[in-house]
């Protein structure tokens, strides 16, 4: 079996309040940058991000992550902070 290490990537991500408002900022992000979302019917109401995968339910707490091709998905906070580091602006 061989082994494999990620390559270092940056991603641009934003955590959800659980908000569910018109114009919200993260459904407005994802807009501008050509992704799809939904409202789910369910009570409460939450929001869903259509992936390459499927629709996809965002909890509040969790990250939205847009991928390298442009792509959007949600991710878990321990998964996230695991797999993510804070980058800087060294200038």
């Amino acid at each position: 079996m061989s082994r494999w290490r990620k390559k270092p990537v940056e991603i641009e991500a934003r955590q959800y309040d659980g908000l569910v408002i018109i114009g919200h900022p993260i459904t407005r992000w994802i807009k501008e940058r050509g992704g799809r979302y939904t409202w789910t019917t369910d009570t409460p109401q939450r929001l869903a991000i259509v992936t390459l995968e499927g629709e996809m339910t965002v909890a509040p707490g969790d990250w939205v992550i847009q991928g390298v091709e442009g792509e959007f998905y949600p991710c878990k906070p321990d998964i996230f902070d695991a797999t993510y580091e804070e980058v800087h602006d060294e200038s």
